[in-house]
């Protein structure tokens, strides 16, 4: 008796019902997603799926505050220099969905700090562009509050984030973290710099760190931006740092590295966990993207390398 050669599987597009009938295929809506302003990294990935919480972890001066920054920075250009922000967006077709606005938490700077950092780092249009679409929320007194440093070296103007909490009483760093990004996450690219800055506070517990994480990711979901989690690797216990891995959407992680050929230092980032990314980019291209920065463009990817 001859075998026959078995067929093709495909997924079914319609299936008949007791009546006879076929009913029509119930689709999935597609998540929206958002550009990152990385243009090669977007046309490749095609951005991240709004409602994202992402760990930007890396080495110092690696590159993850340069990302977040350029993100937010060519984002904003959407609204205020459409030619200028396609530029930046390169061959990314989209569509895309934008944030409304930049909320940046801060634990321990201020907003003049960033700011004149910023100034002095890149083009000025970088400044000026993120000044108008800014909200901040300094930290400083919940952070500081009693420890060594002296509160007027902490103090920010006016009352701090909930209601009923004045500037003398202000909220433990959790909580005081929780009721900024609560109050203006919503539809906005939100940065938090940093949870380094909250893992090396030993009043902060690293397990009621993973659960306020966990309760972001869960919240994000509804408020229609993406969450940008700063981290410096290796300050964290590794089993504490491999939680806070899976208790976000995504890892982006940026280091630095060397050429066995050749003394010259690098910046490269690696998607280390991200399915909704993963599953985009081509199987030959998912290595270590090769990263720059420059004060015209900001950060830009310039090859990868397989890894």
């Amino acid at each position: 008796m001859a075998v026959e050669s078995p067929r093709a599987w495909s997924i079914p597009t319609e299936t008949v019902g007791s009546e006879g009938f076929a009913p029509s295929v119930r689709t999935v809506p597609t998540p929206e997603r958002m550009p990152t302003g990385v243009a090669d990294f977007d046309y490749l990935s095609g951005g991240m799926p709004v409602g994202s919480v992402v760990l930007l972890a890396g080495d110092a001066g690696a590159g993850q505050v340069e990302f977040a920054l350029t993100s937010a920075v060519h984002l904003m250009m959407y609204y205020d220099d459409p030619a200028l922000h396609r530029f930046f967006l390169g061959n990314a077709k989209g569509p895309f969905t934008y944030p409304k606005g930049v909320t940046y938490v801060s634990l321990t700077r201020s907003r003049e700090q960033v700011m004149r950092e910023i100034a002095g780092s890149f083009d000025p249009s970088y400044h000026n562009g993120l000044d108008r679409h800014l909200t901040f929320h300094d930290l400083s007194p919940s952070y500081f509050a009693e420890s060594v440093v002296p509160p007027t070296w902490a103090k920010v103007g006016g009352s701090l984030l909930s209601g009923g909490r004045g500037a003398s009483s202000p909220a433990e760093p959790l909580g005081a973290l929780a009721d900024a990004v609560e109050r203006d996450g919503g539809s906005n690219l939100v940065i938090v710099d940093s949870l380094t800055d909250l893992l090396v506070r030993r009043s902060v517990d690293p397990e009621s760190l993973l659960t306020l994480v966990k309760g972001l990711r869960r919240r994000a979901k509804s408020w229609g931006g993406v969450v940008y989690l700063l981290l410096s690797r290796g300050v964290a216990p590794a089993a504490t740092e491999q939680a806070l891995y899976d208790s976000v959407d995504g890892v982006l992680n940026f280091s630095w590295t060397t050429s066995p050929h050749s003394s010259h230092r690098q910046r490269t980032m690696l998607v280390e966990r991200f399915m909704p990314l993963l599953a985009r980019i081509p199987h030959e291209q998912q290595g270590r993207f090769v990263i720059r920065v420059s004060s015209l463009n900001g950060l830009v990817t310039t090859q990868y390398e397989r890894v």
